[in-house]
Order: C-alpha cells, then sequence, then structure tokens
C-alpha cells in the first residue's frame, strides 16, 4: 500500500462518518414530531437557532477574509523559502475555517430537528426510542466533526504536496498549519458567542421564573424560554463541536509538525509522506470508524439506566481505537527512531504506548469529573446540603468543589506527559494528544445528546404533554448534564496535550532550545500568559451579566405589562429574548476573540520581548488556563446538579429556601461551566497556533 494510498483512506474514513451521518438523519426523520402545538415549539427554537448562526457568519466571514489576507501580506513580506510564511497557508487556513463552520452549521440543524422527534419518541414508544433519537441526533454532530475534520485535512495535505513537490517539508508542514488556525479561529469565536447567548437567556429565564415568579423551568409562560432552548443548541451543540473539531485536527497537526523534525521518522522520503506524518491522521481515520462501530451499541431495554447504553458505546469505540492503534504503529512506523539529543532510539510500540497513555488519560479525567459533578457522588451532595443556609455558603462550597476538582486532572496530565515523552520523546506527546482525541466522534455525540434531550423536556413542557413523558425526558437529561461536564472535562484535558504538542511545535520553528526562567523576558512573558485566562475569563462572564441584565428586565417587562401572562391566557413575545440574546453574543464575542490573536503577535514582534517571551507567554496560559478552565467547568456543573438534586425532592425541594439558594448558586455556574471554562481551552489552543503560524515574523 503505498503512501499516498494511506492519505486516501483517512479521507475515506471521513466519508464514512459522513454517510453514517446522512443514515442516522434519515433514521430521525422517520419518527414523526408530534402534535401541531409540539412543532410549532421546535420551528421557534430550530428558525431561532439558525438564525443567530447566520448573522454570527457574516461577522465570521468577515474576520476570515481579513486574516487570510494578513497571513497572505506577512507571507509576501517574508520571502519564500524555509522559514517563511507562505502565502498558501492562507488558503489552509480558509479551508479549516470552512469545514469548521459546515460541522457545527449541520450538526446543529439536525440537533434542532431531533428534539422535538425525541419528545415525540418519548411520547409514543418510551424511554429506549426516545434515548435512540436523541443519540441519533448527537452522533450526526460528532460524525460531522471527525469526517469533515479528517476530509478536510486529507485534501489540504493532498494539495500542497501534489501543488508543490519539490518544496522542503518543514515548509509544506507550515501551510498545513493554516487549517488548524481556521479552525481554532471558528471555535472560538464560536464557543464565547454560544456561551454568552445561551447563559444569558438561561440566567434571565431562571431567576425571574424560578425564583421571582416561581413557575417551573420551561414554563410557557416564561418570555426567555425559547430563547434559553436556542441557548442549548447554540452553546453546547454547534459550540462543543467545533472546540472539538479545532482540538481534533490540532492534536493531528501537531504531531505532523513535530515528525517534520524527526528525521527518522520521515523514512527518508522528500515529500509529505514519511511514516510518522502518516501515522497521526491513520490514528484518527481508525478512531473514526471505531466511533461509528460503538455508537451502533448505544440501545437500551424499558426501565434500564441510559448512562450504561452510552457508557457501553464509548467502551467499544475505545477497544476497537486501541487495537487499530496498535495496527498503525506496528504496520506504519519504524521498528525504531532516533531523536536529537538521546543516546538510545525510540520504537513504534513506545508510540503506541503513548497514544494509549493519552487515551488513559482521556478516560481518567472524564471519570473525576463525573466524580465532581454528578448527584450520585459527595462533591454536588455537600453543594445541596450547603444550600440550607443560604446562597453564600452555597458559593462558597461551590467554589472550593471546583478548586479543589483541579488537582487529579493535573496529576493525570502530569502523568500522560511524563509517560509519553519517556515512551517516544516529544513526537509522543503529540500522539498522545491524538489518541486521547481519536473517538471524539463518540464523545462529540455522547455530549451533543445532552442538549437535545433537554430541549425534549423543554418542548414536552411547553407542549403540555403527560407528565409521564417529561418524567422520560427528564432521565434522559439528567444522564445529559453529567455526560456535558465529562465532555467538558474531557476537551480541557485534550486542549492541554494539543497546546503542549503545538508549543513543542512552535519552539522548534523559531530554534527555541530552552525557556530560561531567570530571563526578565521570559519571566516578563510568563506573568502576561497566566494573566491573560483571567482577563478573558473576566470579560466573556461581565458579558453574560451585562445580556442577562438586559434578559431580565424585558422577562419582568412582559409578566407586569401582559395581561394574562401569568394565567396562562396571553402568549410571551419570545422573539424580544431571542433578540436579546443575539445581539449581545454577536456583540460581546469579538473584543475576547481578539485577545488570543492580538497578543501573541503583538509579544513575538516587539523588540523588548520577543520569541523567548512568547514562549514564557504561551507556559503561563497553558498552566494557568488548564486550571481554571477545570475549576470552572466542574463548579458550574457541580451547581447545576446541587439544584437538580433539590429539584429531585431533597432538602426541601422545588419552592423551598435551599431551592432558591440552589438556583442562585446554578445561575453563578452558569458562565463557568457553558461560557469562559470550556472557551479558555480554546483560548491557549489558538494562542499557540498562532505562535506557530507566524512564526516567521518572530526569527
Amino acid at each position: 500500500m503505498g503512501n499516498s494510498a494511506y492519505y486516501i483512506a483517512a479521507g475515506a474514513a471521513g466519508i464514512v462518518a459522513l454517510l453514517f451521518a446522512l443514515v442516522l438523519v434519515k433514521r430521525i426523520n422517520s419518527v414523526q414530531p408530534g402534535t401541531e402545538k409540539m412543532k410549532e415549539i421546535a420551528d421557534a427554537i430550530h428558525e431561532g437557532a439558525m438564525a443567530f448562526l447566520g448573522r454570527q457568519y457574516k461577522v465570521l466571514i468577515i474576520f476570515v477574509i481579513a486574516l487570510a489576507a494578513v497571513i497572505c501580506l506577512v507571507g509576501l513580506a517574508t520571502g519564500s523559502g524555509n522559514g517563511s510564511l507562505e502565502p498558501a497557508t492562507a488558503a489552509a487556513f480558509i479551508i479549516g475555517a470552512v469545514c469548521s463552520v459546515l460541522a457545527g452549521n449541520f450538526g446543529m440543524r439536525v440537533a434542532t430537528k431531533a428534539n422535538v422527534r425525541t419528545a415525540n419518541a418519548a411520547r409514543e414508544s418510551g424511554l429506549n426510542k426516545a434515548l435512540g433519537v436523541a443519540f441519533s441526533g448527537g452522533s450526526v454532530m460528532g460524525m460531522c466533526v471527525v469526517g469533515l475534520g479528517l476530509l478536510g485535512l486529507t485534501v489540504v495535505i493532498v494539495l500542497v504536496n501534489t501543488a508543490l513537490p519539490d518544496m522542503d517539508i518543514s515548509t509544506k508542514t507550515s501551510i498545513i498549519n493554516g487549517y488548524a488556525l481556521g479552525a481554532s479561529s471558528v471555535a472560538l469565536f464560536g464557543r464565547v458567542g454560544g456561551g454568552i447567548y445561551t447563559k444569558a437567556a438561561d440566567v434571565g429565564a431562571d431567576l425571574v421564573g424560578k425564583v421571582e415568579v416561581g413557575i417551573p423551568e420551561d414554563d410557557p409562560r416564561n418570555p426567555a424560554v425559547i430563547a434559553d432552548n436556542v441557548g442549548d443548541n447554540v452553546g453546547d451543540v454547534a459550540g462543543m463541536g467545533s472546540d472539538l473539531f479545532e482540538s481534533f485536527a490540532g492534536s493531528i497537526i501537531a504531531a505532523i509538525a513535530l515528525a517534520a523534525g524527526t528525521p527518522a521518522l520521515l523514512g527518508g522520503e522528500s515529500s509529505i509522506a514519511g511514516a510518522g506524518l502518516i501515522a497521526p491522521i491513520l490514528v484518527a481515520a481508525i478512531g473514526t470508524v471505531a466511533s461509528v462501530v460503538g455508537g451502533l451499541f448505544v440501545r437500551t431495554k424499558e426501565g434500564r439506566n441510559p448512562a450504561k447504553a452510552l457508557n457501553l458505546g464509548e467502551v467499544v469505540s475505545t477497544v476497537l481505537a486501541v487495537a487499530g492503534i496498535f495496527a498503525v504503529c506496528y504496520f506504519v512506523l519504524p521498528k525504531t527512531f532516533a531523536a536529537a539529543g538521546r543516546e538510545a532510539p525510540f520504537t513504534n510500540m513506545g508510540v503506541f504506548l503513548a497514544c494509549a497513555a493519552g487515551l488513559l488519560a482521556g478516560f481518567v479525567i472524564g471519570k473525576v469529573t463525573e466524580y465532581y459533578t454528578s448527584a450520585d457522588f459527595k462533591p454536588v451532595r455537600e453543594i445541596a446540603k450547603s444550600c440550607e443556609t443560604g446562597t453564600a455558603t452555597n458559593v462558597i462550597t461551590g467554589i472550593a468543589t471546583g478548586m479543589m476538582s483541579t488537582a487529579v486532572p493535573i496529576i493525570i496530565i502530569v502523568a500522560a506527559i511524563l509517560g509519553a515523552y519517556n515512551f517516544a520523546g516529544l513526537y509522543g506527546i503529540a500522539m498522545a494528544a491524538v489518541g486521547m482525541l481519536c473517538t471524539t466522534g463518540m464523545v462529540v455525540a455522547v455530549d451533543a445528546y445532552g442538549p437535545i434531550s433537554d430541549n425534549a423536556g423543554g418542548i414536552a413542557e411547553m407542549s403540555g404533554l403527560d407528565k409521564g413523558v417529561r418524567e422520560i425526558t427528564d432521565r434522559l437529561d439528567a444522564v445529559g448534564n453529567t455526560t456535558a461536564a465529562i465532555g467538558k472535562g474531557f476537551a480541557i484535558g485534550s486542549a492541554a496535550l494539543t497546546a503542549l504538542a503545538l508549543f513543542a511545535a512552535f519552539a522548534n520553528a523559531v530554534d527555541l532550545k530552552t525557556i530560561d526562567i531567570l530571563s526578565p523576558r521570559v519571566v516578563a512573558g510568563l506573568f502576561i500568559g497566566g494573566m491573560l485566562p483571567f482577563l478573558f475569563s473576566s470579560m466573556t462572564m461581565q458579558a453574560v451579566g451585562r445580556a442577562a441584565g438586559s434578559m431580565i428586565d424585558e422577562v419582568r417587562r412582559q409578566f407586569r405589562n401582559i395581561p394574562g401572562l401569568m394565567e396562562g391566557k396571553a402568549k410571551p413575545e419570545y422573539s424580544k429574548c431571542v433578540d436579546i440574546s443575539a445581539r449581545a453574543a454577536l456583540r460581546e464575542m469579538i473584543a475576547p476573540s481578539l485577545i488570543a490573536i492580538i497578543v501573541p503577535i503583538a509579544v513575538g514582534i516587539l523588540p523588548f520581548l520577543g520569541k523567548e517571551a512568547l514562549g514564557g507567554l504561551l507556559a503561563g496560559t497553558l498552566v494557568t488556563g488548564f486550571l481554571l478552565a477545570v475549576m470552572m467547568s466542574n463548579a458550574g456543573g457541580a451547581w447545576d446538579n446541587a439544584k437538580k438534586y433539590i429539584e429531585e425532592g431533597n432538602h426541601g425541594g422545588k419552592g423551598s429556601d435551599a431551592h432558591a439558594a440552589a438556583v442562585n448558586g446554578d445561575t453563578v455556574g452558569d458562565p463557568f461551566k457553558d461560557t469562559s471554562g470550556p472557551s479558555i481551552n480554546i483560548l491557549i489552543k489558538l494562542m499557540t497556533i498562532i505562535a506557530l503560524v507566524f512564526a516567521p515574523l518572530f526569527m
């Protein structure tokens, strides 16, 4: 099998995932959407979500064109040949951005069709059918992420190798880096914009509806309820999808970049077809096929726990992926390969162990996240108990839980880094990230299943369906809350490994052998980098606060001024709340997103800072960003499930003082877990890929 055939096989795996997504769409459409009232509500959610994406894309188009022009201009200014920024990088950048946009658009389009069908499946057939529809909807998002990610990257690699056959490998890989930059740029805008949208609506709906007025969640009388359900899709489906799309692509590209700097992994090839360059994309392709197969095992019986069905799918995917990774390492990579500065050579089995270390780290981080965010365990129940003494103790306990939850993930990541480096050097660290992310299709599917189930419950409530239907959707949603928290933990953990691998590639690109922490430039960079995640989080949380304030004012106005609204005799003005969230998200997402692009370039080109300071900046951002992201995501998830635990009848149940305190705590946690926390992991990767792409400027 020739080397070009390997790339064709990887692209074929992407096509298989996309074809499977089409099969799932057909399966979803075979389920009826239900009553006219259900269809009316679902249409409002779908139209609101797609309208926001359309408005967001208009901003993104301007940004993508502008940054592509900058890349071209810098490329022309740095000349051509080794150590230059090739203008062709702009084309790879655009392809990466377009693939990310298409994945988010198609995945969310289907998710907003699956929600009502999940509710109707619960109404007509019960739990098993509803689980199948919700998971199929999530799987479409997952398959689009990995399918378009693989296909787009394969196209870029083949085009570069075909159009520029005589160019040296390091320059070719620098062009391919543009694909990761496109994916990361779209991801940050999507995560920040979607996070602001969904939490502005959620906070407004909860504080006025639940606390002030005392109506249930998803009550159709609440003017913000449609905006809240729209937000679940733009934040948790499209946002999460774009997040893991860029992690998936970035990890592969980081491994390719590091392999390009290891002659022994190139197999003497003069083209971008060496064994070390092929292995990461083949591992990702095998993981994609494993995710497709694993998805077929997600099914359960009536009355059984849906979490077990989802876990089975993940286990099957992981086992198949491990077997496939072994085959790739054994048959594709050289049995031994030398690395600079090391006497004993590394082995292909060392690379396999590095990949396995990444997979294991992702699994353990997921379990730790589940422990700190699930109501089945002590931390969340302690937060729920603290609600008995008021909001203040709830907030204190939640923040303490989030801080405590950083310890084990850090130890796991450190162990994975040390193990992977010992097994296969810097290339091993990059392959550990690829290994962790190879089953991204399944991870996204399980994660996106959550907001679909949540929407299904909202539609059931607003449509006035039988309580038994809401009980089924609540069971699905309860599992979805935990899978969402696990998905965020997985995304943050993978971000740390991916960013570290990209950082190593950047250091190679600018010939930065060591970082001297006694150097004033490096210390300056460390402090600036350590500060950036906090500045970024402050900006995004304040954005949610401002948008939520406008939402609260509007919801209060409608309850005061619309006669008969509380009695259910009048219809709320849902569109006004949808518009508030959309306008706020589009306005507020720009400034935080630009930080990740402007600051690394500014630090790198300033004569009194330079590449050493930029190295310190990336290191500082990686350390504080990882810790802050874990703390915020886990604290937010724990607050959310503590509230739900009380709503199940514990500590006084709904309407009690403890419940009011829990709602307030959950409101604090909303921007923690759905806006700032998950956006930080994109921040650290985007800053690193910006540094890598623009490395010729800093030489």
